[in-house]
């Protein structure tokens, strides 16, 4: 998911989907742990759109304007 089409989601879409992302990342780490993993860059992508949806949050928290361009 791009940038731009995290910020147009709710705050409500965004907490779902962090969770959703979290609950993916330690089925990732269970698959990698076990040596079933297919992918282990699907490891790092999902970790970083942790982190781009955590960021959109924290902009809507603090009220930053929510047009900006990455």
């Amino acid at each position: 998911m791009k940038i731009n089409e995290i910020r147009d989601l709710s705050t409500q879409e965004l907490e779902d989907k962090v969770q959703d992302l979290k609950e993916e990342l330690f089925n990732l780490r269970f698959q990698n742990a076990t040596n079933q993993l297919d992918n282990p860059m699907r490891m790092v992508s999902v970790k970083k759109e942790i982190a781009r949806c955590k960021t959109v949050l924290k902009e809507k928290e603090l009220g930053l304007n929510s047009n900006i361009n990455a």
